[in-house]
Parts: C-alpha cells; sequence; structure tokens
C-alpha cells in the first residue's frame, strides 16, 4: 500500500508510544543529558502555583477575624505568595531555556543521523521511496519531536506535577474534599484514554499525508520542465490537488477530535468545580471546613483539572511527534543493504587494479518488498576478469544487464551470488572511504550541485587547490573552456547545474573524476545530443582521463566500442560475447548486429 492511500493497517501503531520514546532517547542522548535537573527546576516552577491558595486559605482563616483584619499576618501571607509568584516565572523561563537548548542540539544530531543513514542505504531502497517522503522524514517529522519536546511535552510534565501537588494539597487540606476529586479522577482518567488511540490513528495518517504530498511536490518543481513540454500541467495540478486535498481532509478529521477532546475537558472541569462547592458547602454548614478551605479548593481545582483542558491541544503535539518519531526510527532501523566494513575494511592500494567476478547473479528485490517469487536475475552466473589498465567497453540491448554490472562494480549494490573482487579484494571488505577514493564511477547524466565550478569539481577532492583544479582542466584539454566560461572557476552553476549546458556540466563531472585521481573508472557513456565542438571536448577529456587506468564503459554509442581494448556483450544477464572490436565483427552474432544497426543511425543521422 503506497503513502497516497494508507488504510488503518498501514498507519496502525507497531508499537507503544512509550516503547518510541524509550527507542529514541536512546539514539538521542543529549535529550537524556540535564534531564533530572530540568525536571528539578519543573518541580519548583510547578510548587510555586499551589502556594497561592495555600496563602489565600489562611488570609481568608487567619487573617480576617470578627474585631477586623491582622494586616501583619496578611502582608507577611501575600509576600509569600508574590515571591512564590516570583520564584516561579525565574523558574519556568530557566526550564524552558534549558529545555530549548537540549532539545534543539539532541535534534540536531537527530538530523543528522537520519540523513547520514539514508545515504548509506543502497541505491534499491532509496529508488524505492518517494524522495519527498525521505525529505520529510529529516525534515519536517523531526520539526514535530522538536515542537513537543519545547512545548508539549513541558506542559504535559508541568501539568502532571501541577495536578500531583494540587491534589496532594486538598487531601491536607480537606480529607472529604480531596476524596470527592479523587472519586471524579477515573472519569477524567477514561475521557482522556477514550480519545487517546482515535487521536494516535488520526495523527499518524496527517504525517503520512504530509510526507505523500510533499514527495508529489518535490517532483512538481523538479519535473517542470518536462510537465509544460507535454502540455500535463492539468493532470499534474490534479495529482497535487489530491494530495493537498486528502492532506486538509485528514487534518480536519484530526482537529475534529481535539475540538470535542478540548469540549469535554470543558465538562470534566464544570462537573469537579460543581461537585466540591456542593460538598464544600454542606461541610461548611457543618462546621467541618472553613470559608477559607472552600475558596483555595476552587483554586486548587482548577490547578487540577486546568491539565485536562490543555491535555487536548498537548496530546495531539504528543501523539503527532511519537508518529513522526517513529517514522525517524523507521528509517534509522532499516539495516543497509550494502554496509560499510569500516575501520576493519581493508583499504585498496593507490595502483592500477584488475577487476574479477566471480559466478556473480544479481536479483532485483521484489516490488515493495512483496511476497513471492523473486524476478527474473538481471545478472546470471557472470565470471569475467578484467586486467588492470585495460579498457572495456559493455555493450547490449536495454535491460541486457550493463548497469547492473556496473553498479555492482562501484558496490552501489551488493551481489545475490558470488563475488567481486577489486585488486584481488572482495569488494564487500573493502572500506567505503579507500573504495571511494579508487573507485570513481562517472554517471550518464552530469549531475552538479549549487555553487561554482571549482566547488563541484572539489567534490572529487575536498583538499584541492584553485591550482591544482585549473591544473586538472589543462591537463584534460579544457583550459580554453574554462577561459571561455563568464568567470572561469568561480562561474555559478545554478540548481542542479542549469546554468551550464548538457556538455558542459559532463566536463565539469569529468573533471571532477579526474582530480580524484581513480585506479579505477566506470564511465556511463551519456546518450545526449552535444553540439560538435563540445563533443570533441569531451572525447578529448575522455582519452586524457582514461590513460594509465582500468577503464570500464557503459557503451551506448559503439564508436566508444572501436576504440576499447576489449568489448563485453550482454544479453539478458549473461555476457554472450567477449572480444576486441574486430574480432566480435568477425564472429558476427549480437555485436555485429548492434554495430549494423548504429552504423545505419550514424549514416542516416
Amino acid at each position: 500500500m503506497t503513502a497516497s492511500t494508507p488504510g488503518p493497517e498501514s498507519v496502525a501503531p507497531k508499537e507503544s508510544a512509550m516503547r518510541t520514546v524509550s527507542r529514541g532517547l536512546r539514539l538521542s542522548p543529549e535529550l537524556r543529558r540535564g534531564l533530572a535537573g530540568t525536571l528539578a527546576i519543573a518541580v519548583v516552577a510547578t510548587a510555586g502555583r499551589v502556594i497561592v491558595p495555600v496563602a489565600i486559605q489562611q488570609i481568608i482563616d487567619g487573617g480576617l477575624q470578627d474585631g477586623g483584619a491582622d494586616l501583619v499576618f496578611v502582608t507577611q501571607m501575600t509576600a509569600v505568595a508574590l515571591a512564590a509568584v516570583f520564584v516561579t516565572a525565574g523558574a519556568t523561563g530557566w526550564m524552558h531555556l534549558r529545555l530549548a537548548r537540549v532539545s534543539e542540539t539532541a535534534l540536531s544530531g537527530l538530523r543528522i543521523r537520519a540523513f547520514r543513514h539514508i545515504h548509506n542505504l543502497s541505491m534499491l531502497h532509496q529508488a524505492s521511496e518517494q524522495r519527498g517522503v525521505l525529505v520529510a522524514r529529516v525534515t519536517s517529522d523531526v520539526d514535530q519531536i522538536s515542537r513537543f519536546m519545547q512545548w508539549a511535552g513541558l506542559m504535559l510534565i508541568i501539568n502532571a506535577l501541577q495536578a500531583s501537588l494540587a491534589l496532594g494539597v486538598m487531601l491536607w487540606m480537606s480529607l472529604p474534599l480531596g476524596l470527592v476529586v479523587v472519586g471524579l479522577a477515573p472519569f477524567i482518567v477514561m475521557m482522556i484514554k477514550s480519545f487517546q488511540t482515535r487521536l494516535h490513528v488520526a495523527y499518524l495518517i496527517v504525517r503520512e499525508k504530509v510526507g505523500h504530498m510533499l514527495a508529489l511536490l518535490a517532483e512538481t518543481v523538479v519535473g517542470a520542465p518536462v510537465i509544460r513540454a507535454y502540455g500535463i500541467e492539468t493532470r499534474t495540478r490534479e495529482r497535487l490537488e489530491q494530495a493537498i486535498e486528502g492532506h486538509r481532509a485528514s487534518g480536519t478529521r484530526a482537529g475534529r477530535l481535539s475540538s470535542v477532546f478540548s469540549g469535554a475537558g470543558e465538562m470534566a472541569s464544570a462537573v469537579v468545580i460543581g461537585a466540591v462547592l456542593v460538598t464544600g458547602t454542606i461541610l461548611v454548614a457543618r462546621g467541618s471546613a472553613t470559608v477559607g478551605t472552600i475558596v483555595a479548593f476552587l483554586f486548587l481545582v482548577q490547578l487540577f483539572v486546568q491539565p485536562v483542558q490543555v491535555m487536548g491541544e498537548a496530546v495531539n503535539e504528543a501523539q503527532t511527534a511519537v508518529a513522526g518519531w517513529r517514522r525517524v526510527l523507521d528509517i534509522l532501523d532499516i539495516e543497509p543493504d550494502v554496509a560499510d566494513p569500516g575501520p576493519d575494511g581493508k583499504t585498496l592500494p593507490h595502483e592500477p587494479v584488475d577487476v574479477v567476478f566471480e559466478d556473480v547473479t544479481f536479483h532485483y528485490p521484489r516490488p515493495g518488498g512483496e511476497d513471492g517469487p523473486l524476478p527474473s536475475a538481471a545478472l546470471m552466473d557472470t565470471s569475467i576478469a578484467i586486467a588492470a589498465q585495460q579498457r572495456v567497453a559493455v555493450v547490449g540491448e536495454t535491460g541486457s544487464g550493463k548497469t547492473t554490472f556496473a553498479k555492482l562494480l562501484s558496490r552501489l549494490m551488493d551481489p545475490s551470488e558470488g563475488r567481486v573482487l577489486v585488486g584481488g579484494l572482495d569488494i564487500r571488505t573493502i572500506r567505503f572511504d579507500s573504495l571511494r577514493d579508487r573507485v570513481v564511477m562517472v554517471p550518464q547524466e552530469g549531475v552538479l550541485f549549487r555553487g561554482t565550478v571549482a566547488d563541484n569539481v572539489r567534490m572529487g577532492r575536498p583538499e584541492a587547490s584553485r591550482s591544482e583544479i585549473l591544473a586538472t582542466f589543462e591537463t584534460l584539454g579544457l583550459g580554453d573552456w574554462i577561459d571561455e566560461l563568464t568567470n572561469g572557476l568561480d562561474t555559478q552553476v545554478g540548481e542542479r547545474g542549469s546554468a551550464l549546458s548538457v556538455g558542459e556540466r559532463q566536463l565539469v563531472t569529468l573533471a571532477r573524476a579526474a582530480i580524484a585521481d581513480p585506479d579505477l573508472l566506470i564511465l556511463d557513456e551519456a546518450t545526449s545530443a552535444v553540439d560538435p565542438a563540445t563533443e570533441v571536448r569531451i572525447s578529448s577529456a575522455l582519452a586524457h582521463l582514461m590513460t594509465n587506468r582500468t577503464v570500464v564503459t557503459i557503451a551506448h554509442r559503439l564508436s566508444t566500442a572501436e576504440s576499447a581494448d576489449r568489448v563485453l556483450v550482454f544479453d539478458e544477464g549473461r555476457i554472450v560475447q567477449d572480444g576486441s572490436h574486430t574480432s566480435l565483427l568477425a564472429e558476427g552474432g549480437i555485436y555485429a548486429g548492434l554495430y549494423a544497426s548504429w552504423e545505419r543511425g550514424v549514416t542516416t543521422g
């Protein structure tokens, strides 16, 4: 079931709220740091509120006499009450400050851990999730936790302490009146519990709808050029409006439940106050209670039932935060299927490397993780050895296994069976930092990030100096191109490289790969048409880049295969031909057919 159509089963809580909070606190130890001190300050802040009703009771019963008022006593009790108010205000401010500082520090750490974990997940898992959903889990879901920690969580703590202290003082002042409040307490608790489950599910649906809405919004913004080109603005707008409407409907339902809950709180308050007034009047008439006690009780009852009046909103925030926390924890619970061996992993030496595939088979997972037979293998029983510094072209029709072969070689995925060796080492035993240094894959589409040309090239080696970047472009024969740019290396590339042409983006990605100085270079050859001058530059840069390196190129234009030392021909997940361009043409078969089709296309083009 997708995020767009969550049913009750898809949003039912997988674990209790307390279990989620417990796991969250374990993963965010910063939240526990100083928690005891903050709770102690909360006790002080809450105790000050209870002192005021006690002072009122003392003033009425002890300060007001038949012969007049004991002004000294009244002044003393008033001073005590004012001091309690000042202490309460100071403690409350201090408590808010401590909680804000701790929660923001802790949740920043949670965001970083979630972000890093998402990046550690395999490309398969990332491709199976909507990008907006992943973004929502790192942003808006953590924001919900932050709001809870700084407001709702504090309110729940203070209200619980306030209710407990108020009840204790009431029982001390008048046991009969206190027992009236205690007798009505189960009614209040049952009312809260009756709403908790429905509120929990309602707000979990809201979070799911937010994730789906953000995912569609991200797709719409990124895909705006395609949407306009194909004239599908209306259809896209309808999809987005449906997602927004789904979020509105779920939010309205949750808000409706919240309003009913708040109204029920007001009713509970009125019932308790009415019961106290009736019982208190009877007790005063019998001489079992004083007027001061009754007046103090009216204040204390408010301090006791007030948590019920605000509990609706606080519980809403708590339920939303727990739902968001659970969604973040769900991401962190996913075990990366391509795991970094870490400090115990091996280091790939900086030298020409060979590549060996030993009986490698790879199955893509079932769509959505469903049960049933696995899809047909994308790569089957593949065994191949590539010598160091050999240039290999990988060709085949769409879906033949070429891209899977390259992803396994760069360890974006791990084999279902068999193993891949790079430089004599099982690729799964090589530390990620070492593997990424020595093995570089240049994707078919030149992906750039907002910043300058120099910023994007430096991603290949962060410590590279400006002179080294310039030298890299010169080595690739691209020095004149840099000079042609408006601001040279300081030229802004725009969002996703939009300020540069397709071919220019490819030039920057080639420079980024070159400055990394890899030993194994994997190229997914671009098929996008570029102008002749840029194509010449790309070809020249590639020639320089491939010098003295092991190179595996997914060749879409078979002119690349012509210049390769060796050609691997894939068909239905298997290597069916292996040899030089000349020998494979003489052999006939699939490669000869592919080459003939490509030649006809070039000729007619």
